[in-house]
């Protein structure tokens, strides 16, 4: 017994030492071959890009979502998931090869120093950015840099003859996670999420602790177009819709022992109606707090399955200051759900949203077919849920295409809608604020006549020649047209929560749960009390 024990001993040695042998000779041969190509190759040669390409390589190897980001790409890719960036503090964009301002961040530099909604910046550092072709991608390296670094701007402001210079002290600024935190009904609040990032719990709890003041006794969070983030985001956000030490998801790897996450504390909302909002754009943090909340019979999911995603990332930064985002674990919902949707094939599983869409998946809920081997039940009561290619919801909202006709889809993608609004507003401003001085009065009283749509449709059509005024379409778009150019102009002059508060008039799925948290249907769902 001891001879044979000691024999596959050896056995299991020899199998080591072989692997770590394999795994020598693979890092020796590529070194070889950088060798060669330096002392032989016919021309000179840029080992940064040969190495960067080596790597981009070795990573699609692995899985989809194992990434390698260039140095210089790393504070950009970043920036969502910290929650913040050192810059000016404006919210921009650049219309007719000029950089326009559209709204300055609050308490940030460039408020602090004066700067509007509708200043125009054509210098920067003395150098002219107005009529060259200048890109996003150009203005982010020009004014984004270190914290306390300085920045000097030429402005032209409307009614102002000569240009204004500022000097602007960079500063750390803030990216909100949420999006809009208000209430609905007098009963039912709406916060929407649109990433999970370092700031995302306090955002969210001041949102929840704002619309309680309100009166909110159902809550609506909104994860729709929601790709994910930080793993311990969804956890804490998990922490507030469940009771104490519940599991709210667990991952494990090769190399990773099993990790358990649960709730550890009292969250602010334990108890009342909660729905939450997903779609196929909805992925990874998502579905781990989607999971979570319907696993223990929480809350209801409503809206259409979400992307699929059940891998764990580990940045780690690499010598040169780039970094490579590694899958290190597979993560799984509380129930024992692995979401993750296939990715044997590459293409198909970049293709798999229009997949879906040719399928009829987004139409019609009995196009997803899953086997039973991926059935489990949720945790109190016993309701079906399934694995394996995201989340499925508890009630399916097909994707609504009415109203949305070929000339306005045209109209939205040419950026024609915004860049219209933006410059209505700059040349309007101090008219609309006077006439709706705050947005409540904006959101009743604003409405637009045929000779407001008439300069629209001209405007457009001097943009793009091509994109002649369709009277059939229009009339089939009107109501969503007028709806979004509102939506867009309360964005413009107040901010991305009253976009919200209008546009969602045309949001489906959030109507749907509206209907459904504030009748009997939510308690039908057998859900635990």
């Amino acid at each position: 017994m001891k001879i044979y024990i000691s024999l596959i001993s050896l056995l299991f040695i020899g199998t080591t030492f072989a692997q770590q042998d394999e795994k020598a000779l693979s890092v020796s041969k590529f070194n070889e071959v950088i060798t060669y190509i330096n002392n032989m190759y016919v021309d000179d040669v840029q080992n940064k890009l040969l190495t960067d390409a080596a790597i981009v390589a070795l990573m699609q190897k692995l899985d989809p979502h194992s990434t390698y980001i260039s140095k210089d790409d790393v504070d950009d890719a970043n920036e969502r998931i910290n929650g913040n960036f050192v810059g000016i503090g404006i919210r921009f964009q650049i219309l007719k090869d000029t950089l326009n301002v559209v709204a300055t961040i609050p308490g940030g530099p460039s408020e602090k120093l004066g700067i509007l909604a509708g200043d125009k910046i054509v210098m920067i550092e003395n150098q002219l950015v107005a009529g060259i072709g200048l890109k996003n991608s150009q203005v982010r390296k020009k004014l984004l840099g270190d914290k306390g670094t300085k920045v000097n701007v030429s402005i032209k402001r409307k009614n102002k003859h000569t240009p204004l210079n500022f000097t602007i002290t960079r500063d750390v600024i803030p990216v909100n996670s949420v999006d809009a935190a208000y209430m609905i009904t007098e009963e039912t609040g709406y916060i929407k999420l649109n990433t999970f990032s370092r700031s995302s719990h306090e955002e969210v709890v001041g949102g929840i602790k704002k619309l309680k003041a309100l009166g909110m006794k159902n809550l609506i969070f909104d994860l729709q177009g929601n790709g994910g983030g930080l793993l311990y985001a969804a956890k804490y956000l998990g922490d507030e819709f469940l009771s104490d030490d519940k599991l709210i998801v667990y991952s494990e790897g090769r190399a990773q022992p099993r990790m358990d996450l649960n709730s550890e504390k009292k969250g602010l909302w334990e108890k009342g109606r909660l729905i939450l909002l997903t779609d196929e754009y909805s992925a990874s943090a998502s579905e781990i707090l989607s999971g979570a909340v319907q696993d223990w019979d929480r809350g209801l999911v409503v809206g259409r399955r979400t992307f699929g995603k059940g891998l764990v990332q580990r940045p780690i930064n690499l010598t040169d200051g780039s970094q490579i985002r590694l899958t290190i674990a597979r993560y799984y919902t509380p129930s024992g759900r692995f979401i993750q949707k296939p990715y044997d094939d590459v293409d198909s599983y970049k293709k798999d949203l229009l997949n879906r869409y040719e399928n009829g998946e987004f139409m019609n809920q009995d196009s997803i077919k899953f086997p039973d081997s991926l059935k489990r039940k949720t945790l109190i009561t016993q309701r079906t849920v399934y694995g394996g290619g995201g989340i499925m919801p508890d009630y399916f909202v097909p994707l609504d295409t009415n109203g949305v006709s070929n000339y306005f889809t045209s109209i939205i993608r040419g950026g024609h809608l915004n860049s219209y609004i933006l410059t209505y507003v700059n040349q309007n401003r101090s008219i609309l604020t006077k006439k709706y001085p705050v947005f409540e009065k904006f959101k009743t009283d604003f409405n637009m006549d045929k000779s407001f749509m008439d300069t629209f449709f001209e405007y457009v059509e001097n943009e793009d020649p091509e994109l002649v005024f369709d009277e059939k379409e229009y009339q089939e778009s009107e109501g969503l047209l007028k709806l979004r150019i509102k939506a867009m102009f309360a964005q413009n002059i107040w901010g991305y929560s009253e976009f919200y508060q209008i546009y969602n008039d045309s949001n489906e799925i959030l109507q749907r749960a509206l209907k459904i948290i504030e009748s009997n249907q939510y308690n039908k769902a057998d859900l635990a009390k």
